[in-house]
């Protein structure tokens, strides 16, 4: 099951919004095929795994590890426990259940229902994990929403005249490039994408651009910013009007329950995770309403003495260390 779990980490950022599923066929203690969901719409671990063994003929005695449920319904691709059974799969052991209601327990009693043997819970705590993004969109009907700032030794998250370039050392900087590749958004309030003027998108690191997200509640921006470039899809959301231009458009909010109306939005269009980078007055909103699922924060060995103060978090980090000059430590919420 581990194997599986490392083989399903290869389908990361290349798949959403579907879940990560590794899958290791094993015939009389030894593998002898194995599989990954490698990209959105493309086959699924299981038929990826029985494609690769050599013998067809041992999949009669052979066991299933399977890091999720197979899925028991048609959507770009057929279901993946009908083809355990066909294939005469002798047992499937699944990681964890599948939250889509579509699947939700459904796959593993057409298994059974076979007269499949099946074992769910093996690693389960380390696959749902591993779906964090995935189980978060399915049971809290919204985006996995990750805090990240960069702040001084004294507190600080940029000068008074809101710059904050560079806060972070450069191994920092790359590292937040290797994160927005890995995530589907990247978000950003009004002061940031007017101060800093940001590009958001992948430059240090190999991987797709995220999807941007600005949130201009007045529509106040210049228009020669970045984030206007029609580069890269980007979503203006607003409380003023609705408008679609070509890879920008601009989402009307109602300004009650503004961030609760973001996040459901982002979820009707499939956003499965969201980086939010600031500024600190954005990060704050999320801080207070209690939406967060992570935080990663950076703290340089410089001061300011004087300027925005950087977003305080009341609990103990989770995990710390150290990239280059900086320290970054990681919370998780709840």
């Amino acid at each position: 099951m581990q194997r599986a779990l490392d083989l399903a980490e290869r389908g990361k950022g290349s798949v959403r919004p579907n879940p990560l599923v590794g899958c290791v066929l094993v015939h009389a203690g030894k593998i002898i095929g194995e599989g990954f969901h490698a990209q959105y719409g493309g086959s699924h671990a299981e038929v990826n795994a029985i494609a690769s063994v050599n013998d067809p003929q041992l999949l009669a005695d052979a066991t299933a590890y399977v890091s999720l449920e197979p899925c028991s319904h048609y959507g770009k691709t057929p279901p993946c426990a009908n083809l355990l059974v066909e294939r005469g799969i002798k047992s499937v052991v699944v990681a964890t259940l599948d939250p889509n209601p579509l699947v939700a327990g459904k796959g593993v009693k057409l298994l059974e229902e076979a007269g499949i043997s099946v074992q769910v819970g093996l690693l389960e705590r380390e696959a749902r994990w591993q779906n964090r993004r995935f189980f978060c969109q399915q049971e809290k009907q919204r985006p996995y929403l990750i805090l990240k700032w960069a702040q001084t030794q004294d507190g600080f998250i940029a000068r008074e005249n809101f710059d904050s370039k560079w806060i972070s050392c450069s191994q920092s900087r790359q590292l937040v490039h290797q994160w927005r590749a890995e995530e589907q958004a990247i978000l950003v309030g009004k002061n940031t994408a007017l101060f800093d003027n940001p590009r958001l998108n992948v430059r240090d690191w190999s991987g797709t651009n995220p999807i941007r997200i600005v949130l201009d509640s007045q529509l106040e921006l210049p228009a020669n910013l970045n984030l206007f470039d029609q580069q890269i899809p980007t979503l203006c959301y607003n409380t003023l009007k609705n408008e679609s231009l070509s890879n920008l458009e601009r989402i009307k909010l109602s300004e009650r329950n503004f961030l609760e109306a973001l996040l459901a939005n982002l979820h009707a269009r499939q956003i499965q995770s969201v980086l939010i980078e600031g500024g600190s007055q954005t990060i704050n909103q999320f801080l207070k309403a209690g939406l967060w699922d992570e935080a990663r924060v950076f703290t340089a060995p410089i001061e300011f003495e004087c300027g925005i103060a950087a977003p305080q978090l009341t609990q103990a980090p989770s995990e710390s260390h150290a990239i280059g000059e900086d320290q970054l430590e990681i919370y998780y919420h709840g």
